[in-house]
């Protein structure tokens, strides 16, 4: 192989680091897990970390690094703020792993970078627009329009979670009340159903199965809420295909089957909204899917 061929993706998640080698078609050589230290210093011993494993040998071969993170992301300089998870407030993390490296970095938010690897991952037409809508701790979309990443103004575009969708609904960390992200996301529903449990999304799901009052709202919010976000995405941008990542995917048809009965309920009010076929638009990334950094090893292409 050349050193056309061979790029690597990073994506940096609160917990893990997770790396792809990939060749000049896409195609995932080989993959790589290991944890994310806290701080700056951390994060960018864990990058580097991650990338040399996954290379190997083929370090020497590789054209481009991207990687994924989370945080306010300034694509053209790599410089990434406010990534509170990760202990970041400011760090030059493409500067530093260029110069570490000797080779192009390219660093992207975390959820831009997964929509970009969801646009190739599902085989999407060069001219296709999707959204990437990532349910997980929070709630955010990335946009893949015209296969290309949309960022909008002020990089704001994509931030649905803090659409207000019920204006009596539980109070949001952004402090609105009824936003997306407090109604369907991870950390939204563990403040709802706050009871200690491991995984509170399962427990309160099983609770309305179980006919809880209280969990039977919950799950309520939960569907309309994804699927208010579908509608958000396909009546705004009018993507072709909205692609649902990120950890609440995981839950499969226990979440789908109750998203696709709301959608169902709108199509039988409204010719119009029946006309938008938002039921045949969305699909479900495969959940072992490497999909940020994936995404992220694509983020040399942009240039060529």
């Amino acid at each position: 192989m050349t050193a056309q061929e061979l790029r690597v993706g990073v994506d940096i998640g609160g917990t893990k680091t997770e790396a792809v080698l990939v060749d000049a078609a896409g195609t995932v050589l080989e993959t790589l897990r290991i944890p994310t230290g806290h701080g700056s210093d951390e994060v960018v011993a864990s990058a580097v970390a991650a990338v040399s494993a996954v290379a190997g040998d083929a370090l020497g071969d590789i054209r481009s690094i991207g990687v994924g993170i989370p945080g306010t992301v300034d694509s053209a300089t790599g410089l990434v703020s406010h990534a509170i998870n990760l202990g970041v407030e400011r760090l030059e993390l493409g500067q530093t792993l260029s110069s570490h490296f000797g080779m192009p970095v390219r660093v992207e938010n975390d959820v831009n970078a997964a929509a970009l690897g969801a646009f190739h991952l599902t085989g999407q037409p060069a001219t296709a627009s999707v959204g990437y809508l990532n349910l997980g701790t929070g709630l955010a979309a990335g946009l893949v329009l015209r296969g290309e990443l949309w960022r909008g103004a002020r990089g704001a575009a994509g931030e649905i979670g803090h659409v207000l969708v019920d204006p009596l609904g539980p109070l949001d960390l952004d402090g609105q009340r009824g936003g997306l992200e407090v109604v369907a996301s991870g950390s939204g529903i563990a403040r709802q159903w706050a009871t200690g449990e491991e995984n509170p999304v399962t427990a309160m799901l099983n609770a309305a199965d179980a006919g809880d009052a209280r969990a039977l709202e919950i799950r309520r919010r939960l569907v309309e809420g994804v699927a208010a976000a579908v509608r958000i995405l396909v009546l705004t941008v009018d993507v072709d295909q909205v692609i649902i990542g990120g950890g609440l995917a995981k839950l499969g048809s226990r979440l789908m089957d109750g998203v696709y009965q709301v959608i169902e309920g709108w199509e039988a009010q409204s010719p119009f909204i029946h006309s938008l076929e938002l039921g045949r638009r969305v699909m479900l990334i495969p959940s072992d899917a490497p999909v940020a950094a994936l995404g992220a090893a694509h983020l040399g292409s942009l240039d060529g």
